[in-house]
């Protein structure tokens, strides 16, 4: 076991290079980048940027946005970029190099994965804090809604799977099919739309809050409401993601079970006289769940960092999926890269850990032996 997650290890370290190498270069295709948001506030042309201006060079983008063309040695050429004609050439030579981007694009590749290699994200270039900070600020929103939400999913969707595949056929497996359908076919966003029109000040009742994680007043409160409104908060957002989350988890159960239902182990059990509770829950439980349980990691990362985008833009809830929306529309590169460094890697390490749950699960299996 131990050469066989060592070797998982260091499969790690090509995976996440490729990774990083086709990320930067769509980036890098991609048409707009920082120095672009900034050229276009400077001429009034800003379509959403929060590019702030840091430093002496903040000073000097203010004075020659004031009447840019008129700046000595105005540029009435031709520039790389677009809504840099009419700018001093100096200024836009400052842009480039404040956001390094007056290196080649290889020279600033190998200093990011360098830089990365120690987990140093650096800073994002337009909210003047680290990209740690911002990690770390956001986190909370979408720990809570990813782990609430994958453990809420699991404790619905076995017992239900395991229902419907011992009940297959009968009525209740017909209704809750039609529930998982509507589960399947309407996204989580719409969910939440209907909640909050039900439930959060819409059209109807307005029991719920609508905005932040917790209450302005949480640290006056007491242990015990703390938690009450901690609930409060997110209890619509989780329950749009568990609403749009549980259909398939509960196929899956449902078709672990009855392949192994129809096994030959259980029908030698059940002919020796043992309990349907006893072959049930003694002999196929295991068995059946474990590609159910081994998969709990990976589910808990995709809820995590895959899901909860537009719920927490419906809910006003400033998690990671918003940085990285906000990040991507501000071209704000540290932002980008070091978060898909970072959640890359964390994703690649459940995946191992995913597959070790195989071995707890079912000692049975052995990735030694595996050629």
């Amino acid at each position: 076991m131990a050469a066989y997650i060592l070797r998982r290890l260091l499969l790690i370290i090509p995976t996440l290079f490729g990774i990083m190498v086709l990320n930067f270069v769509i980036v890098q295709a991609a048409p707009g980048g920082p120095v672009e948001r900034v050229l276009a506030q400077l001429q009034g042309h800003d379509i959403g940027a929060t590019a702030r201006i840091s430093g002496d060079a903040s000073g000097e983008t203010q004075s020659s946005s004031t009447n840019p063309a008129s700046s000595p040695g105005g540029n009435t050429g031709s520039s790389k970029y677009r809504g840099a004609q009419g700018l001093d050439p100096d200024l836009v030579a400052d842009l480039e190099r404040q956001f390094g981007f007056d290196k080649p694009a290889s020279e600033r590749f190998w200093l990011m994965i360098r830089n990365y290699a120690r987990f140093d994200f650096g800073d994002s270039f337009f909210r003047d804090r680290s990209v740690i900070d911002l990690v770390l600020d956001k986190m909370p929103v979408s720990i809570s809604l990813g782990l609430w939400t994958t453990l809420l999913v699991y404790l619905i969707s076995i017992p239900l799977g395991i229902r419907k595949a011992v009940s297959d056929g009968s009525h209740f497996d017909i209704w809750t099919s039609a529930a998982i359908i509507i589960g399947y076919a309407i996204p989580g966003f719409m969910f939440a739309v209907l909640l909050v029109v039900l439930f959060a000040g819409g059209s109807f009742l307005d029991w719920f809050p609508l905005r932040g994680l917790v209450s302005d007043d949480w640290d006056s409160l007491s242990w015990p409401m703390r938690i009450v409104d901690y609930f409060w908060h997110i209890a619509l957002p989780i329950l749009a993601l568990v609403i749009s989350s549980f259909a398939g988890l509960t196929m899956l159960t449902k078709n672990s079970f009855m392949d192994e239902i129809g096994k030959q182990y259980v029908l030698t059990a059940r002919a020796k006289g043992l309990s349907e509770n006893r072959v049930l829950y003694g002999h196929v439980f295991r068995n059946a769940m474990l590609i159910v349980v081994a998969g709990f990691p990976s589910a808990f990362v995709g809820i995590l960092f895959g899901s909860s985008l537009l719920i927490e833009v419906i809910f006003s809830l400033d998690g990671l999926g918003l940085l990285g929306f906000e990040a991507a529309i501000n071209r704000d590169y540290p932002v980008m890269f070091g978060t898909l460094y970072f959640f890359t890697l964390l994703g690649l390490l459940m995946n191992l850990v995913g597959d070790l749950m195989y071995v707890v699960i079912d000692p049975r299996i052995d990735f030694d032996s595996r050629r």
